[in-house]
């Protein structure tokens, strides 16, 4: 079973949700923003991608920050900020519930090559 996590109004997930229904794949939904996300599940994906690639610097949430919150982030501190900011967090995450691999943001090209000719 595919997981989607990000934020439900989000113009990129909204692109991500209708390719999966195009593609007839099933998936489950979970928005961080009002259902949170656990420290633990934010390990595995720094883990996995790194937080370079999973918080958005683009984002206003990210402009809002401290200056002080901004400078030298680890892993640790990138999770505790994601943790406090789900809005911060690339939109969307996708994984498979049998794998540890993930994929963040939404591209058709990528999503085409890594759902439907390869297992996630």
């Amino acid at each position: 079973m595919l997981m989607i996590y990000g934020i439900k109004n989000c113009d990129t997930m909204k692109k991500a949700f209708a390719w999966l229904d195009e593609q007839s794949l099933e998936y489950q939904f979970h928005d961080y923003k009002k259902d949170g996300v656990t420290k633990v599940l934010l390990n595995d994906w720094v883990s996995c991608v790194g937080w370079q690639v999973l918080v958005n610097k683009r984002g206003t949430t990210w402009r809002k920050l401290s200056d002080e919150d901004k400078s030298d982030i680890d892993d640790e501190k990138a999770i505790v900020l994601m943790q406090q900011n789900p809005a911060l967090i690339k939109r969307p995450v996708l994984a498979d519930s049998t794998t540890d691999e993930i994929i963040v943001g939404f591209s058709k090209e990528t999503y085409q090559q890594r759902l439907l000719t390869a297992p996630l």
